[in-house]
């Protein structure tokens, strides 16, 4: 743009009294430039980045290695991984002075205590996956275990006799019934709670909070009492699935309620503006959208019932052989037959309990990712496989992973009889 300001005598004209601003033609690219380089993916660490942080903590270890080795008398691993841990912050924290100011030094102290914290939870999970498959590897090894029951099987006996099918098959049954029962109610009063509200709807949000940190044994003795005692009914596969219905319940009304509140508030009001009601609404506008978070509270829900031993110790029994019909007298699960195992004291037993946590385990794993699957909306599937398929290029033949757009689209250039002037001479005619 080139100013071509006009002037009165002494005084510079503006645009609005009849001056000229200046001349405004399409950019130009030089032919003979050499090509742009494609930017680089956000958060990638450049070579000298990448060394001073690996760098920082090799020399943190170097410096834990002497101290615990050679100064203090700091045996042990647990001690080493402390002073590692220490002194790696503080060589971070040094190299991040040189190279930035304090800002910088936060963040990388700031992620590398992050990181190590993060660290820690994946050790300990892994470690208990791992020592728990470890011990009752030996089990899993005989196919028996896996299509087997225990009628007739005593503790001491080899492990070529008895399985957990009976366990399985019992704590999918009463999972289920607590899944066909608060998956509804946890829903329908998250509904209640984020779009009908009012007064009524604060009492409920305070009682579900409540009902969140209720005790397993509790949950037990109130459907044992109610159902059991006072009714009359006896002990079941569908005592204890309600028994568990009573702990998933607040887990998934409270995490659906936290999910609902979080759809944007403009998909509803055009929906209302549209002339639809509050209920289709809710039905065809917000579950839709929040699918997956339901999903996720029902999977935390699912999470917080399949493990407990307690209320299913209250109101159904142990049962030593296969029940496929809850109704019909006393049904073992999965944690149950753990507790018992593990109670009797015999190494057989509890190498038993072992292989039988790890199929719980499996069994947890399996049912998370068919709710993942399940929820999961059709469009992601498809948008994401067509980009893994074209390596990130989009529709319009865009790379957005490894390239500029504008770059990648070509050099825009104009000729010289269509470069246009702005703003046209007062006798022009804009083409």
């Amino acid at each position: 743009m080139t100013l071509a300001p006009q002037t009165r005598g002494n005084q510079t004209l503006g645009p609005a009294e009849g001056g000229t601003v200046g001349t405004t033609s399409l950019p130009r690219y030089d032919d003979d430039a050499p090509p742009a380089v494609p930017r680089a993916a956000l958060g990638r660490l450049t070579t000298d980045e990448l060394f001073a942080r690996v760098g920082s903590w090799a020399a943190g270890f170097a410096m834990a290695w002497l101290i615990t080795q050679r100064l203090l008398p700091l045996a042990g691993l647990p001690w080493f991984l402390l002073v590692w841990f220490s002194c790696g912050l503080l060589v971070t924290a040094a190299t991040a002075g040189m190279s930035g100011g304090l800002v910088e030094v936060r963040d990388r102290v700031a992620g590398a205590v992050i990181t190590a914290g993060a660290m820690v939870v994946g050790a300990a999970l892994l470690s208990a996956i791992v020592f728990v498959f470890v011990r009752g590897w030996e089990p899993l090894t005989h196919l028996n275990f896996f299509v087997d029951d225990m009628s007739g099987v005593g503790p001491k006996d080899p492990f070529d006799r008895g399985g957990v099918l009976h366990a399985v098959v019992g704590s999918l049954i009463e999972v289920g019934i607590a899944v066909a029962v608060t998956l509804p109610l946890g829903i329908g009063t998250a509904v209640f709670m984020s779009e009908v509200g009012g007064r009524f709807a604060r009492v409920v949000r305070t009682v579900v909070e409540a009902m969140t940190a209720l005790p397993s044994i509790v949950a037990g003795l109130f459907i044992y009492t109610v159902l059991i005692v006072a009714l009359g009914y006896p002990r079941s596969g569908l005592a204890a699935g309600l028994a568990i219905g009573v702990m998933m319940l607040p887990i998934i009304a409270r995490a659906a309620d936290v999910v609902l509140r979080v759809v944007p508030s403009g998909l509803r009001e055009a929906s209302l503006a549209l002339g639809a009601s509050r209920w289709k609404t809710v039905w065809h506008v917000v579950l839709p959208t929040a699918r997956p978070g339901l999903a996720t509270a029902c999977i935390l829900g699912v999470a917080r019932g399949v493990g407990e031993t307690s209320p299913v110790l209250l109101t159904s029994g142990n049962a030593q052989f296969l029940v496929t019909n809850p109704t019909d007298g006393v049904m073992n699960s999965l944690p149950l037959f753990v507790y018992s195992l593990v109670r009797s004291g015999e190494p057989n037993a509890i190498a038993r309990a072992f292989a039988a946590a790890t199929v719980l385990l499996v069994v947890v794993l399996v049912l998370f990712v068919v709710a993942r699957l399940l929820a999961r909306p059709k469009r992601a599937k498809r948008t994401r496989a067509s980009r893994r398929l074209t390596g990130g290029t989009n529709r319009l033949g865009l790379n957005l992973r490894r390239g500029d757009p504008l770059v990648l689209a070509g050099p825009v250039r104009a000729p010289d009889d269509l470069a246009t002037k702005y703003p046209p001479a007062p006798n022009e005619e804009i083409p």
